[in-house]
Protein backbone atom coordinates (compact mmCIF):
# COMPACT_ATOMS: atom_id res chain seq x y z
CA UNK A 1 0.00 0.00 0.00
CA UNK A 2 1.40 3.05 -1.40
CA UNK A 3 0.36 6.75 0.41
CA UNK A 4 -2.89 7.38 -0.57
CA UNK A 5 -2.64 11.06 0.37
CA UNK A 6 -0.45 13.60 1.81
CA UNK A 7 -0.34 17.25 3.01
CA UNK A 8 3.08 18.76 3.71
CA UNK A 9 4.37 21.79 4.64
CA UNK A 10 8.01 23.66 6.29
CA UNK A 11 6.06 22.68 9.32
CA UNK A 12 4.22 19.30 9.44
CA UNK A 13 4.35 16.19 6.94
CA UNK A 14 0.79 14.09 7.54
CA UNK A 15 -0.03 11.10 5.22
CA UNK A 16 -3.00 8.73 4.27
CA UNK A 17 -1.22 5.80 4.31
CA UNK A 18 -0.26 2.82 6.51
CA UNK A 19 1.92 3.30 9.21
CA UNK A 20 3.33 -0.24 9.30
CA UNK A 21 4.52 0.21 5.53
CA UNK A 22 5.74 3.93 5.86
CA UNK A 23 7.45 4.22 8.56
CA UNK A 24 9.72 1.58 7.30
CA UNK A 25 11.16 4.60 5.17
CA UNK A 26 12.06 6.88 8.46
CA UNK A 27 15.34 7.64 9.22
CA UNK A 28 17.16 6.19 12.42
CA UNK A 29 17.04 8.63 15.24
CA UNK A 30 15.10 10.93 13.63
CA UNK A 31 12.03 11.95 15.68
CA UNK A 32 12.15 13.93 19.09
CA UNK A 33 9.65 13.04 20.26
CA UNK A 34 6.29 10.14 19.98
CA UNK A 35 2.81 10.81 20.98
CA UNK A 36 -0.48 8.72 20.59
CA UNK A 37 -3.34 6.86 21.29
CA UNK A 38 -3.08 3.25 19.66
CA UNK A 39 -6.16 1.33 18.69
CA UNK A 40 -7.77 -0.96 21.99
CA UNK A 41 -7.29 -3.82 20.83
CA UNK A 42 -10.69 -4.77 19.83
CA UNK A 43 -12.78 -2.55 21.91
CA UNK A 44 -13.35 -0.12 18.97
CA UNK A 45 -13.67 -0.95 15.30
CA UNK A 46 -12.39 2.36 12.95
CA UNK A 47 -12.95 0.67 9.58
CA UNK A 48 -13.24 -2.28 7.43
CA UNK A 49 -9.43 -2.45 6.57
CA UNK A 50 -7.75 -5.50 7.56
CA UNK A 51 -4.81 -3.28 8.14
CA UNK A 52 -6.92 -1.47 11.07
CA UNK A 53 -5.58 -3.04 14.07
CA UNK A 54 -9.06 -2.23 15.25
CA UNK A 55 -10.20 -4.94 13.55
CA UNK A 56 -7.97 -7.70 15.71
CA UNK A 57 -10.11 -11.04 16.83
CA UNK A 58 -7.96 -11.09 20.15
CA UNK A 59 -5.48 -10.01 21.96
CA UNK A 60 -2.78 -11.92 20.53
CA UNK A 61 -3.60 -10.88 17.06
CA UNK A 62 -3.50 -7.35 17.80
CA UNK A 63 0.20 -7.66 19.61
CA UNK A 64 1.27 -9.25 16.59
CA UNK A 65 0.36 -6.92 14.30
CA UNK A 66 1.03 -3.86 16.69
CA UNK A 67 4.68 -5.66 16.94
CA UNK A 68 5.25 -4.38 13.64
CA UNK A 69 4.83 -0.82 14.63
CA UNK A 70 6.49 -0.98 17.81
CA UNK A 71 9.88 -1.67 16.77
CA UNK A 72 10.04 0.78 14.34
CA UNK A 73 8.63 3.58 17.06
CA UNK A 74 12.11 2.53 18.56
CA UNK A 75 13.77 2.65 15.71
CA UNK A 76 13.44 6.40 14.33
CA UNK A 77 13.54 7.65 18.06
CA UNK A 78 16.21 9.36 18.96
CA UNK A 79 18.26 8.18 22.04
CA UNK A 80 17.37 9.26 25.37
CA UNK A 81 13.99 10.77 24.03
CA UNK A 82 10.53 9.48 25.17
CA UNK A 83 7.53 7.94 23.43
CA UNK A 84 4.11 9.51 25.71
CA UNK A 85 1.36 6.44 25.01
CA UNK A 86 -2.63 6.96 26.16
CA UNK A 87 -4.06 4.33 26.97
CA UNK A 88 -6.83 2.43 29.27
CA UNK A 89 -7.40 -1.18 30.88
CA UNK A 90 -9.92 -2.66 28.85
CA UNK A 91 -13.81 -4.04 29.81
CA UNK A 92 -14.25 -7.63 29.42
CA UNK A 93 -17.86 -8.95 28.58
CA UNK A 94 -19.14 -12.25 29.06
CA UNK A 95 -20.09 -12.59 25.26
CA UNK A 96 -17.12 -12.36 24.16
CA UNK A 97 -14.73 -12.86 26.89
CA UNK A 98 -16.39 -15.29 29.04
CA UNK A 99 -16.46 -13.01 32.01
CA UNK A 100 -17.11 -9.48 33.32
CA UNK A 101 -14.25 -7.92 34.31
CA UNK A 102 -11.05 -6.18 33.38
CA UNK A 103 -7.74 -6.60 30.98
CA UNK A 104 -4.89 -5.21 32.23
CA UNK A 105 -4.50 -3.86 28.34
CA UNK A 106 -1.76 -0.78 29.84
CA UNK A 107 1.05 -3.75 31.04
CA UNK A 108 0.33 -5.81 28.10
CA UNK A 109 1.19 -2.29 26.32
CA UNK A 110 4.25 -2.15 28.58
CA UNK A 111 5.67 -5.26 28.33
CA UNK A 112 5.39 -4.72 24.77
CA UNK A 113 7.36 -1.64 24.27
CA UNK A 114 10.07 -3.09 26.95
CA UNK A 115 10.52 -6.38 24.20
CA UNK A 116 11.67 -3.97 21.64
CA UNK A 117 14.38 -2.16 24.10
CA UNK A 118 12.36 0.98 25.43
CA UNK A 119 12.56 1.53 29.25
CA UNK A 120 9.71 2.14 32.04
CA UNK A 121 9.87 5.64 32.43
CA UNK A 122 6.96 6.69 33.74
CA UNK A 123 3.40 7.29 34.01
CA UNK A 124 0.31 9.63 34.72
CA UNK A 125 -3.41 8.20 35.96
CA UNK A 126 -5.85 10.62 34.13
CA UNK A 127 -9.09 10.72 36.25
CA UNK A 128 -12.11 10.37 34.57
CA UNK A 129 -16.11 11.21 35.89
CA UNK A 130 -17.24 7.73 36.22
CA UNK A 131 -21.01 9.37 35.93
CA UNK A 132 -20.09 9.85 32.56
CA UNK A 133 -18.56 6.57 31.85
CA UNK A 134 -21.67 4.63 32.79
CA UNK A 135 -23.96 7.59 31.00
CA UNK A 136 -21.83 6.44 28.05
CA UNK A 137 -21.45 2.68 28.28
CA UNK A 138 -24.08 1.25 30.62
CA UNK A 139 -21.56 -0.63 32.03
CA UNK A 140 -23.09 -3.01 34.36
CA UNK A 141 -20.58 -2.09 36.92
CA UNK A 142 -21.20 1.22 37.46
CA UNK A 143 -25.22 1.17 37.20
CA UNK A 144 -27.06 2.50 40.51
CA UNK A 145 -29.31 -0.71 39.83
CA UNK A 146 -26.56 -3.38 40.66
CA UNK A 147 -25.53 -1.97 43.82
CA UNK A 148 -28.68 -2.31 45.06
CA UNK A 149 -29.02 -5.98 43.04
CA UNK A 150 -25.80 -6.96 44.23
CA UNK A 151 -22.93 -4.35 44.90
CA UNK A 152 -20.62 -7.18 44.88
CA UNK A 153 -20.91 -6.74 40.80
CA UNK A 154 -20.12 -2.92 40.91
CA UNK A 155 -16.77 -1.51 40.18
CA UNK A 156 -14.70 2.32 39.92
CA UNK A 157 -14.72 3.65 37.17
CA UNK A 158 -11.79 3.01 34.33
CA UNK A 159 -8.98 5.91 34.30
CA UNK A 160 -6.58 6.51 31.27
CA UNK A 161 -3.52 6.61 31.35
CA UNK A 162 -0.24 8.05 30.03
CA UNK A 163 2.67 5.75 29.42
CA UNK A 164 6.26 7.23 29.44
CA UNK A 165 8.39 5.19 27.76
CA UNK A 166 12.58 6.26 27.01
CA UNK A 167 14.80 4.78 24.68
CA UNK A 168 17.93 4.04 25.91
CA UNK A 169 21.47 6.55 25.48
CA UNK A 170 22.22 9.90 25.85
CA UNK A 171 20.34 12.22 24.49
CA UNK A 172 22.24 14.54 22.12
CA UNK A 173 19.36 17.77 22.37
CA UNK A 174 18.62 18.01 26.12
CA UNK A 175 15.22 19.79 26.54
CA UNK A 176 16.11 23.10 28.69
CA UNK A 177 13.83 25.17 30.64
CA UNK A 178 14.24 28.58 32.70
CA UNK A 179 11.76 30.04 34.94
CA UNK A 180 10.90 32.12 31.49
CA UNK A 181 9.92 29.41 29.58
CA UNK A 182 8.50 26.86 32.50
CA UNK A 183 7.10 29.45 35.10
CA UNK A 184 6.35 28.20 38.76
CA UNK A 185 2.55 29.79 37.41
CA UNK A 186 2.20 28.28 34.45
CA UNK A 187 -0.85 26.04 34.30
CA UNK A 188 -1.15 26.70 37.81
CA UNK A 189 -4.83 27.03 38.67
CA UNK A 190 -4.34 27.15 42.86
CA UNK A 191 -1.28 28.26 45.09
CA UNK A 192 1.36 25.45 44.30
CA UNK A 193 4.16 24.95 41.97
CA UNK A 194 4.05 23.96 38.78
CA UNK A 195 7.11 20.97 39.54
CA UNK A 196 3.96 20.16 42.08
CA UNK A 197 1.55 20.35 39.86
CA UNK A 198 2.54 18.29 36.65
CA UNK A 199 4.57 16.04 38.32
CA UNK A 200 1.57 14.59 40.19
CA UNK A 201 1.17 10.98 39.50
CA UNK A 202 -2.76 11.84 38.98
CA UNK A 203 -3.87 14.80 36.65
CA UNK A 204 -7.40 15.73 38.20
CA UNK A 205 -8.47 18.76 36.00
CA UNK A 206 -8.55 17.30 32.24
CA UNK A 207 -11.11 17.72 30.74
CA UNK A 208 -12.25 15.14 28.70
CA UNK A 209 -14.34 16.56 26.00
CA UNK A 210 -11.71 19.59 24.99
CA UNK A 211 -10.53 18.24 21.95
CA UNK A 212 -10.66 18.84 18.64
CA UNK A 213 -13.72 16.96 18.15
CA UNK A 214 -15.17 19.36 19.94
CA UNK A 215 -13.27 23.38 19.35
CA UNK A 216 -13.40 22.77 15.78
CA UNK A 217 -16.11 23.23 13.22
CA UNK A 218 -17.25 20.32 12.05
CA UNK A 219 -19.59 19.35 8.65
CA UNK A 220 -22.48 17.18 9.52
CA UNK A 221 -20.96 14.54 7.84
CA UNK A 222 -17.40 14.51 8.86
CA UNK A 223 -17.30 11.48 11.35
CA UNK A 224 -16.04 11.94 14.62
CA UNK A 225 -13.03 10.47 16.08
CA UNK A 226 -14.07 8.06 18.95
CA UNK A 227 -11.85 8.94 21.30
CA UNK A 228 -9.65 11.85 20.21
CA UNK A 229 -6.64 13.06 22.74
CA UNK A 230 -7.37 15.76 24.88
CA UNK A 231 -5.37 18.89 23.80
CA UNK A 232 -4.14 19.85 27.29
CA UNK A 233 -2.66 16.29 27.79
CA UNK A 234 -0.56 16.68 24.84
CA UNK A 235 0.29 20.29 25.79
CA UNK A 236 1.74 19.34 28.72
CA UNK A 237 3.58 16.40 27.49
CA UNK A 238 5.33 18.19 24.08
CA UNK A 239 5.87 21.38 27.07
CA UNK A 240 7.95 18.72 29.84
CA UNK A 241 9.32 16.69 26.57
CA UNK A 242 10.37 18.65 23.55
CA UNK A 243 12.37 21.80 22.46
CA UNK A 244 10.49 24.26 20.05
CA UNK A 245 11.35 23.28 16.55
CA UNK A 246 11.53 19.45 17.96
CA UNK A 247 10.16 16.45 15.59
CA UNK A 248 6.79 15.06 16.97
CA UNK A 249 5.34 12.14 15.03
CA UNK A 250 2.57 10.00 15.83
CA UNK A 251 1.43 7.09 14.29
CA UNK A 252 -2.01 6.57 14.96
CA UNK A 253 -2.96 10.64 13.97
CA UNK A 254 -6.89 9.91 13.70
CA UNK A 255 -7.99 13.74 13.20
CA UNK A 256 -4.70 15.58 13.73
CA UNK A 257 -4.72 16.48 17.74
CA UNK A 258 -1.07 15.58 18.46
CA UNK A 259 -0.05 17.04 15.52
CA UNK A 260 -2.40 20.63 15.60
CA UNK A 261 -1.09 20.98 19.23
CA UNK A 262 2.55 20.29 18.38
CA UNK A 263 3.21 22.64 15.69
CA UNK A 264 0.75 25.03 17.46
CA UNK A 265 3.38 25.23 20.16
CA UNK A 266 6.50 25.91 17.91
CA UNK A 267 7.08 22.43 17.14
CA UNK A 268 7.25 20.14 13.87
CA UNK A 269 5.02 17.44 13.57
CA UNK A 270 4.81 13.74 11.50
CA UNK A 271 1.69 11.88 11.38
CA UNK A 272 0.12 8.89 9.57
CA UNK A 273 -3.49 8.11 9.41
CA UNK A 274 -4.90 4.93 7.87
CA UNK A 275 -8.38 5.84 7.24
CA UNK A 276 -8.78 8.64 5.10
CA UNK A 277 -12.00 10.23 6.53
CA UNK A 278 -10.12 10.82 9.48
CA UNK A 279 -7.14 12.42 7.09
CA UNK A 280 -9.24 14.70 5.34
CA UNK A 281 -10.49 15.89 8.94
CA UNK A 282 -6.86 16.21 9.95
CA UNK A 283 -6.18 18.77 6.88
CA UNK A 284 -8.98 20.64 7.44
CA UNK A 285 -7.72 20.59 10.93
CA UNK A 286 -4.38 21.97 9.99
CA UNK A 287 -5.41 24.15 7.43
CA UNK A 288 -7.50 26.14 9.81
CA UNK A 289 -4.50 26.10 12.54
CA UNK A 290 -2.32 28.04 9.14
CA UNK A 291 -5.06 30.22 8.61
CA UNK A 292 -4.90 31.32 12.25
CA UNK A 293 -1.23 31.13 12.44
CA UNK A 294 -1.23 33.59 9.19
CA UNK A 295 -4.41 36.21 10.32
CA UNK A 296 -1.55 36.35 14.09
CA UNK A 297 1.19 37.00 11.66
CA UNK A 298 -0.38 40.32 9.95
CA UNK A 299 -1.89 41.63 13.15
CA UNK A 300 2.04 41.38 14.44
CA UNK A 301 3.20 43.29 11.34
CA UNK A 302 0.75 46.13 11.77
CA UNK A 303 1.42 46.37 15.69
Amino acid sequence: MDCLNKYITDDFAIYNADTCELIKSFPDDSMHFEIYSPPFSSLYTYSNSDRDLGNSKTDEQFFEHFHFITKELYRILKPGRMMAVHCMNLPTSKEKDGVIGIKDFRGDLIREFQNVGFIYHAEVCIWKNPVTAMQRTKALGLLHKQIKKDSCMSRMGIPDYVVIMRKPGINPEPVTHTNATYPVGHWQEVASPIWEYDHSPVWWDINQSDTLNVRMARDERDERHICPLQLPVIERLVELYTNKGDIVFTPFMGIGSEIYQSVKMGRRGVGIELKEIYFDCAVKNMEMLEAENSQSSIFDFIE
